[in-house]
C-alpha cells in the first residue's frame, strides 16, 4: 500500500475482527501512507468507534488519533518511518 491516505471500512465487524483488519493494514503500510481512515460508523452503536480511538491511540505506529467531522470516521495519523 503506497497511497498517501488507506481507507478501510470495518463496518458490522466486532471488535475481535476490526482489530485484526485494522492491525493488517497498518503492518502494510509504507513511508508513503500517512494516514489510516477507519469508517465504523455510529448509526449502531459506539463501540468500534471507542475501541479504535482507545486501543490505537497508544500505538508506536500512530502519532495521534483524529476525530472526523463525520462521527462516523476516525483517523489514525502515522508516524513518519525513517
Amino acid at each position: 500500500m503506497n497511497a498517501g491516505i488507506v481507507e478501510i471500512d470495518v463496518h458490522g465487524m466486532n471488535q475481535y475482527q476490526a482489530k485484526i483488519k485494522i492491525n493488517a493494514v497498518l503492518k502494510k503500510t509504507n513511508t508513503g501512507t500517512y494516514m489510516i481512515r477507519i469508517i465504523h460508523g455510529y448509526h449502531n452503536g459506539t463501540i468500534l468507534r471507542d475501541m479504535i480511538r482507545r486501543e490505537y491511540r497508544s500505538h508506536p505506529r500512530i502519532l495521534r488519533v483524529e476525530l472526523s467531522m463525520n462521527p462516523g470516521i476516525t483517523e489514525l495519523i502515522l508516524r513518519t518511518m525513517i
